[in-house]
């Protein structure tokens, strides 16, 4: 089956770029290991951004970025928040479908979430186009989950500990069997911790698959925050894990642990940050050329 998406399909990987338009910076949980960083121009991990772009600017940006690179194929929105827990995103999905895709018609809409919002926000994310969607669950089982979550934030109220886990899994597996049932493509993000949940991917291979997820991408830890101490898997532990789940549910092996203002073809984002004075925006040189400036 192939599926034209740079995170979705090796043969895509090589193939087709993608844009991450950076307007999301709200969540509604913390992960112990995710630190979020605005004015970040260097380096590449989820969570990062140069800036935070209005709706207009990312729409700025994006065309820009398809005269420059004419093989993006996949605008998505990837933070460094949780984009269900910022109008912006359905506000840039909106605004692109209106005015990019009747002269580009092949993009597809692509989006990250924890997936505590997601059973609520399918309506809109269908209306607006969103084709695929990744969904980032660390644990399936409660008395494992509270040891990742600081807090769960929803409607008014912030949950702690169990009570959190228990609502965050609930919203999540509700979320991907709807957005399943929706016709959604979705892929599930699982954070490899060795020493919090090594033991425990089969079981969330298991459950994401009968939930209704395609295919599971295993992502090593960046020991960050309230993580900053805990140890990556090694490449051995990494490979017997993802080999250990793929009789369950097809395994994602590219994956690069992108920016949340990533462009390009994946792995072929060049350069590193310029000086200010240099470029406003102080992006790469791929950036540079399409930087909203």
């Amino acid at each position: 089956m192939y599926i034209p998406h740079p995170c979705y399909d090796s043969q895509a990987h090589y193939e087709i770029g993608r844009i991450h338009l950076p307007v999301a910076p709200f969540c509604n949980i913390q992960c112990n290991y995710c630190v979020r960083q605005v004015n970040n121009f260097n380096g590449s991990r989820p969570g990062v951004t140069g800036e935070i772009l209005t709706p207009q600017r990312a729409l700025k940006r994006l065309k820009t970025a398809l005269a420059v690179e004419p093989r993006i194929r996949i605008v998505a929105i990837a933070g460094p928040g949780d984009p269900l827990a910022n109008k912006a995103t359905l506000e840039t999905f909106a605004l692109v479908k209106e005015k990019i895709v009747p002269a580009f018609p092949d993009l597809k809409f692509c989006f990250s979430t924890n997936g505590l919002a997601l059973s609520d926000s399918l309506p809109a994310l269908k209306k607006v186009g969103v084709k695929y969607l990744t969904v980032t669950i660390n644990a399936v089982s409660p008395e494992i989950a509270q040891h990742i979550y600081a807090h769960v934030r929803w409607g008014k109220q912030v949950y702690h500990g169990l009570q959190a886990a228990r609502l965050l899994l609930e919203r999540q597996l509700e979320g991907i069997h709807q957005a399943s049932q929706e016709g959604f493509i979705i892929k599930v993000n699982t954070v490899f911790m060795p020493e919090v949940n090594g033991e425990h991917l089969v079981e969330i291979a298991e459950t994401i698959k009968a939930a209704g997820a395609y295919i599971m991408n295993i992502m090593p830890l960046i020991p960050l925050g309230k993580f900053a101490h805990l140890r990556p898997p090694t490449v051995a532990e990494l490979q017997q894990s993802r080999a250990m789940c793929a009789p369950i549910i097809k395994q994602w092996y590219l994956c690069k642990q992108c920016r949340a203002d990533a462009v390009g073809v994946p792995g072929e984002e060049m350069g590193r940050l310029v000086q200010q004075e240099a470029c406003p925006d102080r992006y790469s040189a791929i950036h540079c050329s399409i930087c909203s400036h």
